[in-house]
């Protein structure tokens, strides 16, 4: 029973499970029916949300832009606006203050001029009136003893005419025995022989005063004239009047007549020997007399691109005033300005033999004469019809050497020998080649051959079989002795220092420089082996072009008696030139150079920042390297007002800078001379250099113990030496002014022309010839 009862409640309590699972089931399968309607609305719901969201983002993403759109439409339209307000204000402000300062300085400039014509023309015055003063003086001084003199005459000869009833015929009796001198003194005031004496009193007061009216009037015309100052009305001398005469004896008219005429001729001479002062007899020339051929390839003012133009120039003018008869031989390029180009005048032409295969080539002579030097240009389009003088090397080579062999070809053909030809730089080094070779035994091959280095870092150099062929040389010469170098180049500079009969260099310090290997391009053991006939002549500027006191291009000209005033003049008229701070304390400094590593401007770069403190300023002037160009491009932007580049060559303004700066800046890494030192010096404006070539020859540093000096120099190439130098130079001028001005004088009254070295020259040609 028990387990029938267990077994009964076993199976109810799995029906009562099976129950429960059959509930689950069909409640599992109810919840799965309902299900997917359920996700069908939420889906659509999700669906419609996402779809209104999608469309409001899109709305909302439209409306953006075209807010954004019409902001920056808004603020384009209002910066437009802003923008040509602006404008419009700054040219109303830029047209008023131009309109302000033109006629400020219109007014100014109206000022000056009246002040400077009024003091003129009082200054001219009262020149003109103390002149006429004295003139009126001398004159009155003059009549009245020729008056008191004739009337004491006259009274004599009316107390004798009283007593005697003959009195006509005794005064012509006395006029008669009377001496020549005296009837001349009659004479020439004016008085007739024939007269009575009792009138003549009154007609010698008369005469007189007129004639002494006369002479006055003429000497302040005299006066005016020369001083070109005040211009004078000068009465016409009125004949004198003439008084009754009546007639008298032949042979009393007659003496009387050549006493008259004897004495008018004695006192203009009189007169003129005292006017006349003995002319000074022109110094002797120096003999004897030589005969010197230029030979190069540029010379002022028809072609120049640096100092070599300047000497070409300068040099044989000089020597001509040394009695040297001088011609300069030069290519006819077509750069030379048509001025020129018109006045030179045909001397002839012919055809010459060049290259090595015998192909000839035209040589034409045009000739210009001026200043007592004879030009004759070398004629050729097919070489010198490009624009500037230096193209490119390989043309250069053959152009240089048809000039070289033409040179001594038109010597030939205008048969004028010279005594010494003398080359300068590498574009002439083939002429002392082409001399002992080809024209030895032609009659310019007698002359000696000089050639001056000006350069050395330019040489000519190309290979052998280029200028072998061009040049048409014998083979001989390329030989490591002569012209070879580096075994497959040919060197036209060294062939032409091995033939020439003295080398010459532009400094005696450059000619030691370049026989060391630092400064001797190559060449230093060949210049070594000539240095017996290396010689150093520094060279000078030419007073004629560099001249403050007569510099047309300055406003305010000087010379050693005013140089501190206007000095300071010229330095403010710089500033405002170039848009510079307008202080005359300021310490201007200049730097006047081609823009290339040679001139020492990595030294410059480097310490520009440092130079500029408030009290100084810095111009620059010169074109080159575009490093260089954008460097001092740059500092003029960083440092308105204290630094002004021009990045050009302009000779005006290179005059200005001269006058107008304290100190010129020459810091170069080698300079075989150097005129800007030069002219820097002749202008009163303190050189900083570097102690290389011309410029430890031409500056000798300031010594603050002894007080001498003419610059400020530094020894090795270096910045911090040259930033050494220059405040050196600031600290003098600040705190010690009066030894500064010192200097100026000194180097205004340095002698930096060209006669002493046209001197040495002139001995050199002399020790070649004699």
């Amino acid at each position: 029973m028990a387990i029938r009862k267990n077994t009964k409640a076993a199976e109810a309590v799995s029906a009562e499970k099976d129950i429960k699972a059959a509930a689950a089931e069909s409640e599992k399968k109810t919840t799965r029916k309902a299900a997917p309607k359920l996700s069908a609305e939420e889906a659509e719901a999700k669906k419609a949300e996402a779809a209104a969201k999608k469309k409001a983002e899109a709305e909302a993403k439209k409306a953006e832009a075209a807010a954004k759109k019409k902001a920056e439409a808004e603020a384009k339209k209002a910066e437009a606006a802003a923008k040509k307000k602006a404008e419009a204000e700054a040219k109303k402000a830029e047209a008023a203050a131009k309109k302000k300062a033109e006629a400020a300085a219109k007014k100014k400039a109206e000022a000056e001029a009246k002040k400077a014509e009024a003091a003129a023309k009082k200054k001219a015055e009262a020149e003109a009136k103390k002149a006429e003063a004295a003139a009126k003086k001398k004159a009155e001084a003059e009549a009245k003893k020729a008056e008191a003199a004739a009337k004491k005459k006259a009274e004599a000869e009316a107390k004798k005419a009283e007593k005697k009833p003959a009195a006509r015929k005794t005064v012509r009796k006395k006029a008669e025995a009377a001496p020549k001198k005296e009837i001349a003194a009659a004479k020439a005031a004016g008085i007739p022989s024939e007269i009575l004496p009792a009138e003549a009193e009154a007609v010698l007061e008369e005469t007189i005063a007129k004639k002494a009216d006369v002479v006055a009037e003429k000497i302040v015309e005299i006066t005016h004239e020369a001083k070109q100052e005040v211009k004078a009305e000068i009465a016409e001398e009125a004949p004198a009047e003439e008084a009754p005469t009546e007639a008298a004896e032949a042979p009393v008219e007659a003496e009387a007549a050549e006493a008259s005429t004897e004495n008018a001729a004695e006192a203009p001479a009189e007169e003129a020997s005292a006017e006349e002062a003995p002319e000074e007899a022109p110094a002797p020339m120096p003999e004897p007399r030589r005969s010197i051929a230029f030979i190069g390839s540029e010379c002022y003012p028809f072609v120049k691109t640096g100092g070599l133009g300047d000497v070409m120039y300068a040099l044989p003018r000089a020597l001509v005033k040394q009695n040297c008869d001088v011609k300069v031989i030069l290519p006819r390029y077509k750069c030379i300005p048509e001025a020129y180009q018109q006045k030179m005048v045909y001397r002839g032409a012919f055809n010459m033999d060049l290259c090595a295969d015998g192909r000839s080539y035209y040589v034409g002579i045009m000739e210009y004469v001026m200043d007592g030097v004879v030009y004759d240009f070398i004629d050729n389009d097919e070489f010198f019809s490009w624009g500037n003088p230096y193209t490119n090397l390989v043309d250069d080579i053959a152009k240089y050497c048809y000039f070289d062999k033409a040179a001594l070809a038109a010597l030939n053909f205008m048969d004028w020998t010279p005594d010494v030809i003398h080359c300068h730089d590498w574009q002439a080094g083939l002429v002392p080649l082409y001399l002992r070779t080809m024209f030895q035994d032609t009659p310019v091959g007698r002359a000696k051959v000089m050639i001056t280095v000006h350069n050395l870092k330019f040489q000519g150099i190309y290979s052998i079989e280029h200028i072998k062929y061009w040049s048409g040389l014998p083979a001989h010469l390329f030989n490591k002795d002569v012209m070879t170098q580096n075994w497959i180049d040919a060197n036209m500079f060294k062939g032409g220092l091995t033939y020439a009969n003295m080398i010459t260099t532009v400094s005696p310090t450059y000619a030691g420089e370049i026989q060391t290997g630092e400064y001797g391009e190559g060449l230093d053991a060949h210049l070594r082996y000539h240095s017996g006939k290396l010689r150093g002549i520094i060279n000078g500027i030419d007073y004629d072009l560099w001249d403050p006191s007569k510099d047309t291009m300055l406003s305010d000209g000087y010379d050693i008696t005013n140089v501190l005033e206007k000095k300071r003049a010229n330095k403010l008229k710089l500033q405002e030139e170039l848009g510079l701070e307008q202080d005359e304390n300021k310490f201007v400094i200049g730097l006047i150079s081609r823009l290339t590593s040679q001139k020492g401007l990595d030294l410059v770069n480097a310490i520009l920042p440092q130079l500029i403190d408030g009290n100084t300023q810095v111009v620059v002037l010169g074109a080159g390297d575009p490093y260089y160009e954008d460097s001092f491009r740059y500092y003029e932007n960083a440092y308105k007002g204290s630094v002004c580049s021009n990045i050009m060559y302009n000779e005006a303004r290179a005059h200005h800078i001269y006058a107008g700066a304290d100190a010129l800046l020459v810091p170069s890494r080698f300079e075989p001379c150097g005129l800007t030192q030069l002219i820097a010096m002749h202008y009163g404006t303190v050189p900083i250099v570097r102690e290389t070539g011309g410029l430890k020859d031409t500056v000798e540093p300031y010594n603050e113990f002894e007080g001498w000096g003419n610059g400020f120099t530094f020894d090795r190439y270096d910045a911090g030496l040259l930033l050494n130098a220059i405040n050196y130079a600031k600290t003098v001028y600040f705190t010690d002014r009066w030894h500064w001005d010192e200097m100026v004088q000194r180097d205004m009254a340095k002698d930096v022309s060209w006669e002493a070295s046209a001197k040495q020259y002139r001995d050199l040609y002399l020790e070649l010839t004699m």
